[in-house]
């Protein structure tokens, strides 16, 4: 069968943490690698509170930490639910931008309602996640290269519609109500992502398909002998990845009030997998979950921030990035061979 194929052709290994439950010492070790973490978020934050101390830690600063990051969240979360099944979904970025632009283009070019346009961008995200699921679920495909392929093809199709220029204003009610108005001086759009997250959370560890899912990435073969449907379990993850990551598109366009086809999701895939991959090894070390990739989001950002308060230049945050998704999944292998997500691709 294609789906045994493509079962044999990746492989998420470790996702399951070990419990220790013979030794004390095992169990504390447990709950100080689940915390670690936030630990060093912490001491992070004390770093740069000492080393900038009349910026960093104030209110504007942290409400622009909390409400600007919202997009990376959102493609962050959407990149874990298809994580989770092992399968791995390179085009969302390019998702995001199609999803702003889509919004851009029939709002403010052909003067469509911002509701429907909203809706149309969502379901123009979720046709992009459905071709993926059909070419990777039912064909068989190697989920990487048929969605690194997709994210050149959307990228494309993003230029095309938007003659490779800016579009915007977008509609200032939905600016207003995404990015003006705010709760506790935080923008609205920090809540916007901070309920999606609740949302991941509760499917994935209260609700049956979120188990179900959760045993899909442990293993497709004792899940299809278990009676679960997993060519539909991770049909339906691509295309909560979808909605998600169109989701995010569209606090992006509120965001910035405009959408430029040269930046945007795309340049936020790299943070975003490394936020999920660094979370993996937060509260329930070993497996892809939502509350640890809202703190590795959040860590990831203040880093940024603070080096950028310091003067850092533009690559020095890529570095930072890029080395955080290393350490991500390379430290836990050095614990030992049980721990950490690891991610095989052939």
């Amino acid at each position: 069968m294609l789906e045994d194929k493509d079962s044999a052709a990746l492989d998420l290994e470790g996702l399951a943490p070990v419990h220790r439950t013979g030794s004390r010492g095992g169990i504390v070790a447990r709950r100080v690698e689940a915390w670690a973490l936030v630990v060093l978020w912490g001491a992070l934050i004390v770093a740069f509170a000492f080393a900038e101390p009349g910026v960093f830690l104030t209110v504007g600063n942290w409400a622009n930490i909390l409400g600007n990051q919202a997009v990376l969240l959102l493609l962050a979360l959407a990149s874990l639910v298809p994580l989770v099944m092992r399968d791995f979904d390179l085009s969302l970025g390019a998702i995001t931008t199609l999803s702003a632009m889509t919004l851009a283009i029939l709002n403010v070019s052909h003067h469509m309602p911002i509701a429907l346009a909203c809706v149309i961008a969502i379901a123009a995200s979720l046709c992009v996640s459905a071709l993926n699921a059909l070419f990777t679920v039912k064909l068989g495909g190697n989920p990487f290269v048929i969605t690194l392929g997709m994210l050149t093809v959307v990228t494309g199709i993003v230029f095309l519609i938007s003659g490779s220029a800016t579009v915007g204003v977008v509609s200032p009610s939905l600016v207003q109500l995404v990015f003006l108005d705010s709760f506790l001086g935080i923008p609205v759009e920090f809540y916007i992502g901070l309920l999606v997250a609740i949302v991941v959370w509760y499917v994935l560890s209260m609700t049956p398909a979120g188990q179900q899912a959760v045993v899909v990435g442990e293993s497709r073969e004792v899940a299809r002998l278990s009676g679960v449907r997993v060519a539909r379990c991770r049909t339906l993850g691509y295309l909560a990845a979808g909605f998600i990551a169109g989701l995010g598109g569209i606090v992006w366009a509120a965001s910035t009030g405009s959408v430029d086809p040269t930046t945007g999701g795309t340049e936020l895939l790299l943070p975003a997998v490394a936020a999920v991959f660094l979370g993996s090894t937060c509260i329930t070390p070993g497996r892809f979950n939502a509350p640890g990739t809202v703190i590795a989001v959040y860590f990831l950002a203040s880093g940024a921030v603070g080096l950028e308060i310091k003067g850092a230049q533009d690559y020095v945050q890529q570095l930072f990035y890029g080395a955080a998704l290393i350490v991500a999944v390379i430290v836990p292998k050095l614990l030992g061979p049980d721990r950490g997500a690891s991610f095989k691709l052939m």
